[in-house]
């Protein structure tokens, strides 16, 4: 059973950086995609950036030059590095993965079979 744990959010004040990590168990397929989505009260989940197997990365234009996606297969976990915070990405961040590429746009959630819990970000101004 796969099951996906992020940790790292916290508040934090506008400019600010955090690290969101997301560890996969039970999570071994040698084509897929894993992403980072958000939504904020209120508002419609957005997909953040996303990584497949190839090392293909996509970012959303808003967080384009702040955020970085990475991840470890040794530890198998993915991670965002987010600078340069503003108060517009306060939001619950969610950690998805699937077992296949997603394609044309890796950041459709829907085409996201596996979510983990959340963790909140919260950028004060």
């Amino acid at each position: 059973q796969v099951q996906l744990v992020e940790s790292g959010g916290g508040s934090v004040q506008a400019g600010g950086s955090l690290r969101l990590s997301c560890a996969a168990f039970g999570y071994t397929y040698s084509s897929y995609s894993m992403g980072w989505f958000r939504q904020a009260p209120g508002k419609e989940r957005e997909g953040v950036a996303a990584i497949d197997s190839d090392g293909s990365t996509t970012y959303a234009d808003s967080v384009k030059g702040r955020f970085t996606i990475s991840q470890d297969n040794a530890k198998n976990t993915l991670y965002l590095q987010m600078n340069s915070l503003k108060p517009e990405d306060t939001a619950m961040y969610y950690c998805a993965a699937t077992y296949f590429t997603v394609r044309p746009n890796p950041l459709r959630g829907g085409a996201y079979r596996y979510w983990g819990q959340g963790t909140q970000v919260t950028v004060s101004s």
